[in-house]
């Protein structure tokens, strides 16, 4: 899942009114297409949802799929930002623990992007196949050769690369995609700070066990 979001900070983005109003279209998108997806959701919708004139809508832009797009695509972005610049001199434990506790993260700050990716993915990803062909294939790609280097260095078990970021994208956006299974067997409202520091704990040490890998100490200020 990856993708450059600084340019896609650059396409969007001019000034800091146009900023802001670029955010409130993005977030008012989001909400709008996961409640009524893509079909059901318009853009005089989002407009009203945002607070904006349609007009401010289509200046950024000019039709509901590119809109849709750019929504799936930020989402896309955030997830992997942390895991987009990884090599063979970086600590695996370090680089994996802190993209599992990151995807955590956002599965709590952003429970709406994940299950807006949901809902695409189980309907046969018809506005992402080329994106995932030409872009999210080639990013696992890359970051599947930099896992194989540290095993070939003896610096964590053999495991299939590929297999271990999807254990990771599945595990850590389930507790977004099914919150309110999770929230309704553990018997809580919603989520708490202190929960989603357990989640993020008890999946670092899971699967860097399997890949014999110790989670790395946090400091205090980490806590």
């Amino acid at each position: 899942m990856g993708g450059n979001t600084a340019e896609r900070k650059k396409t969007y983005k001019r000034g800091k009114i146009r900023d802001h109003n670029l955010e409130l279209i993005l977030g008012a998108a989001r909400e709008e297409f996961v409640l009524k997806g893509f079909k059901g959701a318009s853009i005089q919708a989002i407009a009203d949802r945002a607070g904006l004139p349609k007009a401010n809508i289509h200046y950024y832009f000019k039709t509901k799929p590119n809109l849709y797009l750019a929504v799936l695509e930020e989402i896309i972005g955030l997830w992997n930002d942390h895991f987009d610049e990884i090599n063979v001199e970086d600590d695996p434990a370090g680089v994996l623990d802190r993209f599992i506790r990151q995807k955590v993260e956002l599965s709590y700050t952003h429970p709406q992007s994940s299950k807006l990716f949901a809902m695409e993915i189980i309907q046969g990803a018809p506005h992402l196949k080329n994106y995932m062909r030409n872009k999210m294939r080639p990013w696992v790609r890359k970051r599947a050769e930099v896992i194989e280097a540290w095993i070939a260095d003896g610096r964590m078990k053999p495991v299939d690369p590929t297999h271990l970021i999807f254990l990771i994208w599945s595990s850590t956006q389930h507790y977004a995609d099914f919150e309110t299974q999770v929230l309704t067997i553990l018997n809580r409202a919603e989520y708490e700070r202190s929960m989603i520091d357990e989640i993020a704990d008890f999946l670092s040490r899971t699967i860097l066990a399997g890949v014999g890998l110790e989670p790395p100490e946090r400091s205090a200020h980490d806590l």
